[in-house]
């Protein structure tokens, strides 16, 4: 029995060793030399201080700031410990009801705008944190933004044209606009 024990238990250490500890630091490594910012966390920084990660959408609230797309993460909105869908099919009475009480929050939150609210303001992203929204998202909200700020809202829109991605190379994925930048931005300007 200990024949067959003693090559197991060797074997189980250095696979252990091999998967637990080695590889894991040399991956590590290898990130942080080829991709030290993405490695880090994507943190934003402003004045020495972290803000934010540019990969995680975050709770805005106040009218004078663009509110990104809706989490599905719970106990808190965006929490990232617990990232995933709201798994709420088409035909679920629950999306229903959720969408229909944000278009409602969106509308009384900028009463004189009667353009369709669009559809990512209303419904999360498969992981519940996504950082972007589309640009038709974020001129939805111009106004609004504007008029609390007391900016003109071509103002508004300039800065949300200057925080437009485009897609990857040109070619893959749809123009996004991270609402984190954006209204670090805002507040930049003042």
């Amino acid at each position: 029995m200990i024949k067959i024990l003693r090559p197991a238990l060797a074997l189980f250490v250095l696979l252990s060793a091999i998967t637990g500890i080695v590889y894991p630091l040399i991956v590590t490594g290898v990130a942080q030399a080829a991709f030290p910012q993405q490695a880090a966390g994507s943190l934003v920084l402003r004045g020495g201080q972290a803000v934010g990660s540019s990969l995680i959408g975050q709770n805005f609230t106040d009218p004078k700031h663009f509110w990104g797309r809706p989490s599905a993460t719970a106990p808190m909105p965006y929490n990232a410990s617990a990232s995933g869908g709201s798994n709420l099919g088409p035909l679920n009475p629950a999306l229903t009801e959720a969408v229909t009480a944000r278009v409602q929050a969106l509308r009384e939150a900028d009463p004189g705008n009667a353009a369709p609210v669009p559809v990512d303001l209303v419904t999360a992203s498969a992981s519940g944190l996504d950082p972007h929204i589309s640009p038709a998202a974020a001129r939805y909200q111009a106004t609004r933004v504007a008029k609390a700020r007391g900016w003109p809202v071509e103002r508004v829109q300039a800065l949300i044209d200057k925080h437009t991605d485009a897609p990857f190379m040109g070619l893959l994925g749809d123009p996004g606009v991270n609402v984190l930048a954006l209204n670090l931005a805002l507040d930049a300007a003042r």
